[in-house]
């Protein structure tokens, strides 16, 4: 883990803060870190959903045998 200097605007790291509820400059940088990371993912997860990307449900004779009669 590496030192950084940077200049922060002390306005938008306290809107910031106040969203993620944290304290510390490192701990809302790294939360907001770790939510991006999540918002990618989900991203990631919506458009495979989507295209039906590695789904079984786009398999119709797989599909055919899973509904109950």
């Amino acid at each position: 883990m590496g030192k950084i200097n940077v200049e922060i605007n002390e306005e938008l790291l306290a809107a910031v803060q106040r969203a993620l509820s944290t304290v510390t400059i490192k701990d809302t940088i790294e939360k907001a870190f770790r939510e991006v990371l999540r918002v990618k993912a989900r991203r990631e997860e919506v458009a495979a959903l989507a295209a039906m990307s590695g789904q079984d449900l786009a398999n119709p004779s797989l599909m055919a045998g899973a509904w109950r009669q």
